[in-house]
């Protein structure tokens, strides 16, 4: 259930550098809750998860928070520095949410 961004440039790229549309929060948190489903290992549907709920709880391991990396990796074409790799990072959708949303942003720039 990958949902793809749409090209800013129309599919043209730049020394293989795509530009993306700013996908809304309602966007980032789907496409969150897509790898979660498939990376996570959560014991609850990521769909049933509101964006604050604790993912630890919500059975999420150290394990899994790397499998859940690397799939937000590879979904949003980012890479988490070393400051983002902690618990607080991956704590909750929102705070995911926000990780990325920073990463793009910075991307951007």
């Amino acid at each position: 259930m990958q949902r793809n961004l749409t090209p800013m440039d129309g599919g043209a790229s730049n020394a293989g550098v795509v530009a993306f549309a700013d996908p809304s929060d309602d966007a980032l948190i789907e496409d969150i809750r897509a790898v979660l489903a498939d990376c996570g290992g959560l014991a609850v549907e990521p769909a049933r998860l509101a964006p604050e709920d604790d993912l630890y709880t919500a059975g999420l391991t150290s394990h899994g928070c790397v499998g859940l990396m690397l799939g937000l990796e590879e979904r949003f074409d980012v890479e988490f520095p070393e400051k983002l790799l902690n618990r607080r990072t991956f704590e909750s959708i929102a705070a995911i949410r926000d990780a990325v949303r920073g990463l793009l942003d910075g991307a951007a720039a």
